[in-house]
């Protein structure tokens, strides 16, 4: 794997933002993958500013982890463009726009590597304090002590030691380490019990605080408190708001959220 060439290049002279973002920006966004004759994403206009939280729901196939990855340049637009504070991502560094971004998803990736280490997304000359501090403000630093070597336990291939809960405290531990301005948290909370998934809630709320947030949303419970809410369809978007104006429009997102919570 790490030898096959990068899909995703940057241009001989790319740009490195010097400031944190402030702003990403889909503009007209086309995106078709190679093997499919409809485009996943059609005409998608968004605008992301620092501190908003953005919601994107719908059913599945419907376009809101394609336009993840267009966010994180995983991949390109095939038609229009993606900007962080007015520069094509294209034009810039790979390293200036995925530092402005940081990464939580349903499935959490752990290294065959200490906490520590982890946590720092692989830098062994991590602060410990940093680290713990990160770790603290994600709910994980009381169960990384109980550890026997705390934060320089070795957690095993894909953190197998731990619980669901436990690992996915760390990658929000991860996320804080970081510190970027914007986020893309893909629900993380689905498969977990109900007092793993307090904890998590309680850890990814104070990680939002600050942040430009775009957020995969599986359970509509979870994003009422979304300043604006992107309904999409078949990849286009359909609705748009609030969570309490999108149920008084009585459309997609109401029928959405009728059906889950009568299930």
């Amino acid at each position: 794997m790490m030898d096959w060439p990068r899909e995703i290049t940057e241009v001989p002279d790319a740009t490195a933002l010097d400031t944190e973002a402030e702003e990403v920006h889909f503009e007209n966004v086309v995106f078709s993958y190679p093997d499919s004759p409809e485009a996943a994403i059609k005409g998608i206009e968004l605008r992301l500013r620092r501190g908003e939280m953005v919601a994107l729901v719908g059913p599945s196939g419907a376009g809101k982890t394609t336009l993840a990855n267009l966010m994180l340049r995983f991949a390109d637009p095939t038609e229009g463009r993606v900007t962080m504070d007015g520069h094509d991502l294209r034009e810039l560094s790979l390293e200036s726009v995925r530092r402005n971004i940081g990464l939580v998803t349903q499935e959490t990736i752990l290294f065959d590597d200490s906490v520590r280490c982890n946590i720092a997304a692989g830098r062994s000359d991590a602060s410990l304090e940093l680290v713990r501090k990160a770790a603290t403000a994600a709910q994980a630093d009381d169960f990384v002590l109980a550890l026997e070597d705390g934060y320089e336990t070795n957690l095993g291939e894909d953190g197998a030691r731990l619980s669901m809960g436990q690992r996915q405290r760390l990658t929000i531990a991860r996320a804080f380490y970081k510190d970027p301005p914007f986020l893309v948290l893909d629900e993380a909370t689905s498969a977990l019990d109900a007092e793993s998934e307090d904890q998590v809630q309680q850890a990814m709320k104070v990680l939002l605080e600050g942040r430009g947030s775009l957020v995969i949303a599986h359970r509509l419970a979870t994003i009422r408190e979304a300043d604006r809410i992107i309904v999409l369809e078949a990849g286009r978007v359909v609705e748009e708001g609030d969570h309490r104006t999108l149920l008084e429009k009585d459309g997609l997102y109401a029928r959405l959220h009728e059906l889950q919570f009568r299930e």
